[in-house]
């Protein structure tokens, strides 16, 4: 009787595992592609302007950027603010570009990651993504070996690279969900 029991619970385990495999395989073939992925806040109208920039103060924080904590990344100017309470900007530097850049809006960090190799082939460090664009990852990174030098034309490639010292600055500040503003 024992072993006609054993026989019978596991058949049943393994018709409920196979009725969740199926279930499973369903609901992922009718989700929406793009389910999880972290979409600007806006669309940009078409010709949007340049953010307005303090011409006598070049690395003033863009107007229109936002209040509150939060990375601001302009694509124009290659430029990081890093704003914290009160508004206040704690850091502000240069960045070298990716290849594919983010569309402005509002963004949340997605994922972190302390060691990684970058899309081009270099190993990088304090790496904070926080968005995508037709398959390529958008994110902050700094080189290990230091370097900052331009991708390869016709590469696609989402790292916005950073000195070591400002992608340590990054990493302290920008923790999964904090906002990134990205603005032309």
């Amino acid at each position: 009787m024992a072993s006609s029991s054993a026989g019978l619970v596991t058949c049943l385990t393994a018709a409920a595992l196979a009725t969740i495999g199926v279930l499973g395989y369903q609901a992922s073939a009718t989700a929406p592609a793009d389910l999880g992925r972290t979409h600007a806040s806006g669309t940009p109208a078409p010709g949007a302007s340049k953010a307005p920039r303090d011409r006598r103060h070049p690395n003033a924080l863009p107007a229109g950027s936002g209040r509150g904590e939060r990375v601001v990344y302009s694509v124009d100017d290659d430029r990081v603010w890093l704003v914290g309470a009160g508004n206040k900007v704690e850091r502000t530097f240069q960045v070298t570009p990716s290849t594919v850049d983010p569309v402005p809006g509002t963004y949340a960090v997605t994922s972190r990651s302390n060691r990684v190799t970058g899309s081009d082939g270099i190993p990088v460090e304090h790496v904070v993504r926080f968005t995508s664009v037709e398959g390529v990852v958008i994110g902050f990174s700094a080189a290990v070996d230091g370097s900052t030098a331009k991708p390869k034309p016709g590469e696609r490639t989402g790292g916005i690279r950073e000195t070591r010292a400002d992608g340590d600055a990054m990493w302290q500040f920008a923790t999964i969900g904090q906002r990134v503003v990205v603005v032309p």
